[in-house]
């Protein structure tokens, strides 16, 4: 379809407006009451928890070596950082009911291992920084060689009552350049 010279300055001027009313301008100040924090997520830093301490009964002879384990460790500001593994996947959950999250039962279906630096999303209320979500690099496997790692950011959302998994951006994807079409 071809619009007169008329019509498509109009059109453009909406586009445009339309952009502009979209964007939101934000100053230094208002940048500054969102920041990040990164604490280190190393399990041998972390208290492995025991069956018993978890409510679970002893495990069978044949069952040894098959758990994999859960940790409680020490997150931004003293918080609590629950990481569970079994089956090959690892689980993140937190806050003082970590273990009772949504969080602590979502987890991706390939086999994975987490990244070793947990970022902290945090921003300024009355003077405290205080986390509202975390960011995990989660590396994935096929286990048989057959496909390269996958790489996945994961952001959880701190809600106490609903810390859950909020978005999986796949990493590797974020590495590839863009390529225009040939013109």
């Amino acid at each position: 379809m071809i619009f007169s010279k008329k019509t498509t300055r109009v059109l453009t001027a909406f586009i445009f407006g339309s952009i502009a009313a979209s964007i939101t301008i934000i100053t230094p100040a208002q940048a500054q009451e969102i920041s990040s924090v990164y604490t280190q997520l190393d399990l041998d830093n972390c208290k492995l928890l025991t069956r018993e301490e978890l409510g679970l009964p002893a495990l069978e002879e044949e069952e040894m070596g098959v758990d994999g384990g859960s940790w409680l460790c020490v997150g931004y500001d003293n918080s609590i950082v629950y990481v569970s593994e079994g089956d090959l996947r690892f689980v993140v959950s937190f806050g003082q009911n970590a273990m009772r999250e949504p969080a602590a039962s979502q987890t991706l279906a390939p086999f994975n291992y987490l990244g070793e630096t947990l970022e902290w999303r945090v921003k300024n209320i009355n003077g405290s920084w205080v986390p509202f979500a975390t960011i995990l690099r989660w590396t994935t496997e096929i286990g048989d060689g057959s496909q390269p790692d996958g790489s996945t950011l994961i952001v959880t959302k701190l809600e106490p009552g609903s810390v859950c998994q909020v978005a999986r951006i796949d990493a590797k994807k974020l590495l590839m350049p863009i390529r225009l079409p040939a013109k």
